[in-house]
């Protein structure tokens, strides 16, 4: 199918802001998308009549509006998953003192749809809609270790093996005989992989159709919890994974 070119730069428009980046001169977005700024002008303020723009009046800056926190609301609340899944984040905290995640597979990444603060939890890392790589996150592994060989061929296909910290697993033949080690045990583990001092465990989630759909997390400081704990917090996890699986149609023949 064609792509319709102007709907096309409107959307790289969008996805120049980040976390990082709220806020663009008009001049800045014209340089980074290679177009000229009176074309650039056009489709901000067709952006803007939309809402899915805003301008700052006092700098005359250009950041995303309040219509696509809107629009994502309604797509996180169309996710029986994040639904049927706080119970068991809220619990895991609970137990544990740390911070729980529920995960999904987006493309190459994941994307965190839901997340509770343990009262232990200092990892400031993650957020609601925040992206994570999957070779060095415990919730990557768990996401993409269960696919079949050629659907995993293709997330794999041009993947970039980004060295996050000095234990960051760096190429495929290393990382694929660390997806078999998280299809034996049944959950995956990130060692300081992402951050420094930070081990993250995670499990999949499973629907009736057998498929990994979602993962949960749970994120710990190493000086704070050792191994005989995690041991143990690995054990509660998997727990929560297989009753949330089971919620999920898992199991249930069809």
């Amino acid at each position: 199918m064609p792509i319709i070119q102007s709907v096309d730069r409107a959307l790289r428009i969008l996805d120049l802001f980040d976390e990082h980046t709220t806020e663009l001169k008009i001049t800045d977005i014209s340089d980074q998308i290679g177009l000229h700024k009176s074309t650039v002008h056009s489709l901000l303020k067709t952006l803007q009549q939309r809402g899915y723009i805003h301008q700052n009046l006092e700098n005359g800056k250009y950041g995303l509006g309040m219509k696509l926190f809107e629009r994502g609301n309604y797509v996180i609340q169309s996710l029986d998953i994040r639904q049927l899944a706080k119970k068991y984040l809220m619990d895991l905290s609970a137990k544990t003192g740390q911070t729980t995640h529920l995960v999904i597979l987006d493309g190459k990444e994941g994307t965190y749809i839901d997340k509770v603060e343990g009262p232990m939890a200092v990892i400031l890392y993650s957020r609601i809609g925040k992206r994570i790589p999957l070779h060095c996150s415990a919730v990557g592994k768990a996401l993409i270790a269960f696919k079949e060989k050629d659907e995993l061929e293709k997330i794999l296909s041009g993947y970039e093996y980004t060295e996050q910290t000095e234990f960051t697993i760096t190429n495929e033949i290393e990382f694929l005989q660390e997806l078999e080690k998280v299809q034996s045990q049944g959950y995956a583990l990130d060692n300081q992989e992402n951050e420094p001092g930070v081990r993250c465990i995670a499990a999949p989630i499973r629907n009736h159709e057998n498929k990994v759909i979602a993962a949960i997390s749970l994120s710990t400081l190493i000086a704070g919890v050792d191994d005989i704990q995690l041991g143990i917090f690995v054990q509660q996890l998997k727990q929560a994974a297989s009753e949330l699986s089971e919620q999920m149609g898992y199991g249930i023949p069809i």
